[in-house]
């Protein structure tokens, strides 16, 4: 059964779907991650809290599902570990235990890249890094980031690894909708400011 690639996709998916940031700040008796902030499970909300170290838990947490996913299937073939990340990085925007309604993807999508290759991982950190430096918007840097991705795996012969990104990057711009329209307002918040808005965050 493990045999089947798509198999891999469901396992991905269940593994993509669990809520960490949700699961840290409720043991760690601070309530629903969901009612403060933006609502959303990802790092950045958590990091609403005060606890540094649950957000970066919840951040090493949610790329680490990514990766694990993908380095389980691949000890089966190619195909089973593309699908295992693309289902463990649908399963983090769309969980089935928080009915679908789950995290922006950012550190999923970098777990599930970091396992399958390399030099886009790489590509991705650097378009993040430039682009969050040069304009101090963390949330521009990662939709960059997620368009140079796809581009550095096709231009390094990994065919499957761009197509993957390309399908991911389109479901983070579709998650990151608010995040767009700020950015085009000029009212998103950018890195270091104190300026509280609650509904900014990439998770």
């Amino acid at each position: 059964m493990l045999g089947n690639p798509w198999v891999w996709a469901i396992l991905g998916y269940l593994l993509g779907s669990i809520p960490f940031g949700l699961l840290l700040t409720k043991a760690a008796g601070l309530g629903d991650i969901r009612s403060i902030g933006s609502g959303n499970i990802g790092a950045t909300n958590v990091l609403r809290t005060g606890n540094k170290a649950l957000a970066a838990a919840t951040l090493l947490l949610d790329g680490g599902k990514g990766a694990v996913a993908v380095l389980l299937a691949a000890q089966f073939s190619a195909d089973a570990a593309v699908l295992a990340g693309a289902g463990a990085f649908v399963g983090h925007l769309f969980p089935v235990w928080l009915k679908f309604k789950g995290g922006k993807g950012v550190a999923t999508y970098i777990g599930v890249t970091a396992a399958l290759a390399i030099w886009p991982a790489v590509g991705f950190a650097v378009a993040w890094l430039a682009t969050a430096f040069i304009t101090r918007y963390s949330s521009l840097g990662a939709l960059v980031a997620v368009i140079v991705t796809p581009i550095v795996a096709f231009y390094t012969d990994r065919l499957d690894m761009a197509a993957l990104g390309v399908g991911m990057a389109a479901l983070v711009y579709f998650k990151h909708t608010d995040n767009i329209v700020r950015l085009m307002r000029g009212e998103e918040s950018r890195i270091g400011s104190k300026k509280k808005a609650a509904e900014d965050g990439e998770e």
